[in-house]
């Protein structure tokens, strides 16, 4: 069977980073208090502090900055895609004319 993993909400892990800044406890021990791991802990911290504003978008949804990535991605392998094409053309159509 596959373990299934917990999800916490933004509003939970707000409040679980700011307990472990705020208390005089070690990160170890707020973890333990929560029933979380340390090493999620820090992680929601890193990510706190890396960008506060998109912290934890939630499930299924991305930050803004990944979501553009992943649309120039995208637009770029259309693009090669329609390079590769124009290549081939361009080849069959020098070939006929000889």
């Amino acid at each position: 069977m596959k373990k299934r993993t917990k999800s916490y909400s933004r509003e939970f892990k707000l409040e679980a980073v700011r307990l472990s800044h705020e208390s005089d406890r070690t990160v170890a021990e707020v973890a333990d208090e929560l029933g979380l791991s340390k090493s999620s802990l820090f992680r929601w911290r890193h990510e706190l502090a890396d960008d506060p504003d998109q912290a934890f978008p939630g499930q299924g949804r991305m930050k803004e900055r990944d979501a553009e990535i992943a649309r120039l991605r995208q637009e770029l392998r259309k693009a090669q895609l329609e390079n590769e094409i124009l290549k081939k053309a361009t080849a069959i159509f020098a070939r006929a004319k000889s």
